[in-house]
Order: C-alpha cells, then structure tokens, then sequence
C-alpha cells in the first residue's frame, strides 16, 4: 500500500512539474512580465521604425479596406493570418503579398494553446506555415499565438516550422464592442511608439461583431501620427529583428 501511494504521489508531482513546464511560457503574455522573462518577444526594434501587424484575417467583409488605407499612405504591414480564413479567401491572401505585406502565422484555428496537446499544437502551426506557403508563394517567417499566449509546445513548433514568435508592444484594444477611433488612438499612444510593434485586428472573426470598423478607423491617424514623428511604419521584416 505504501508503494502504491508513493508511485500516486510520484506521478502527480511529475505531471504537475509538466503542466507547469508546459504553462510557463505563458507568463509572457503579461505585459509587464514580458520585458523581464522575454525581452525580445514583444518585438522592440529599430527606434526610427514601427512595425505594423494585423490578427485574425484575412477576412473578405474587412481586409480590403484596410488594404486600400495601407495603399493610400504607400505603407506595408504584416498580417498574422488564421488558416482557416485564409484557406476560404485564397485570393486574398495573394492580394497581401502582390501588395507588398508580409503574411504570418497565426494558427489555423483561434484557440487557447494552454488547452491543447503539443501534437496538436504543432499541427496547427504546420498546417498554417504551409498553407500560407502554398497560397502565397511566400515562406512566413513569423509566428504570433492565439491571445498571444505561448506554451512550451507552441515555441517547440514555431522553432522546428522555422517561425519566429512575435507578440507585441502596443495594442490598440479594438476587439471590444465599446472600441472606437478615439479609444484604440488612447490605448495605442500611453507609450512612445518609436520602435515598437502595434498590434490591431483586420477582422471581427474572434472579436465582438464590426469591432474592425475601431481599428480602421484609427489607422489613418496612427500613420499621420507616425509620420509627424518622423517614424517608418512598415513591416516586422524591415523592423531589425
């Protein structure tokens, strides 16, 4: 009886130590751990430059007029894309890179990783790092989580599918319902923008119904803003990482 508790008591002590090996890189996703236990992942490079990403497309009800600003200001961006989007909106997709954007991965479905296995973690990141290679014609080089929540298997897959994670400095907070122009400009401005990655979303696909119309409709004045600093915004493949 004795062993038999001991093996009990051994075997929860050891898959405890897993979950939490397997949970703890998803400290990162707070904000104000992440500059300690991961300085880079946040994306902080060149001061003269901000990198401009997008979640959650591409989306036909939405990405196209995003597009069509982008191409107003001459500016490019990178669009963390979920697969399952893109594989119903292949045309789009080509769209981004013929316009001169960077498409990423940002998992095939929007689902928490804590929650899934790390076979199907790496699936789901293989799956999208080739569909988006397939579609495109470009191999992605960047990888952003689900919530941006990273987990042990999630970094495992990035690295052996070649990603490289990236989460962000700013984010505009423009998946809400109460979001508007004037809250994601509040939201993206708390902290000097040179050098960082802003983080906004092309589609409602994850987010409270129309809650892209917030983010487009503060894009112009970020890229004013942005330009009266004397700031490029471009993609994270020209941001020096």
């Amino acid at each position: 009886m004795a062993r038999s508790t001991t093996l009990v008591r051994t075997g929860a002590l050891v898959a405890g130590g897993l979950a939490v090996a397997h949970s703890l890189p998803a400290l990162t996703s707070l904000a104000p751990l992440r500059p300690l236990l991961a300085p880079r992942l946040s994306g902080p490079g060149d001061p003269t430059h901000v990198a401009l990403t997008f979640d959650d497309g591409p989306d036909p009800d939405s990405t196209p007029l995003f597009l069509k600003e982008l191409e107003k200001a001459d500016v490019r961006a990178t669009f963390f894309v979920l697969g399952r989007m893109l594989v119903r909106a292949p045309d789009l997709g080509r769209q981004l890179v013929d316009a001169g954007h960077e498409v990423a991965v940002h998992g095939w479905r929007h689902k928490p990783l804590l929650i899934r296995t790390p076979r199907a973690t790496r699936d789901d990141v293989a799956r999208t790092r080739d569909l988006v290679a397939d579609i495109t014609g470009q191999q992605p080089r960047w990888y952003r989580p689900p919530y941006g929540v990273l987990t042990a298997s999630a970094l495992y897959a990035a690295r052996e599918c070649g990603l490289t994670p990236v989460l962000w400095t700013h984010w505009g907070q423009d998946w809400t319902s109460r979001a508007t122009p004037d809250s994601v400009m509040s939201t993206l401005t708390r902290a000097p923008l040179a050098g960082g990655t802003v983080l906004l979303h092309d589609s409602d696909v994850t987010s409270a119904p129309g809650a892209w119309r917030s983010a487009l409709g503060a894009l112009p004045r970020l890229l004013d803003l942005c330009a009266e600093q004397g700031l490029r915004v471009g993609p994270l493949g020209e941001h020096g990482l």
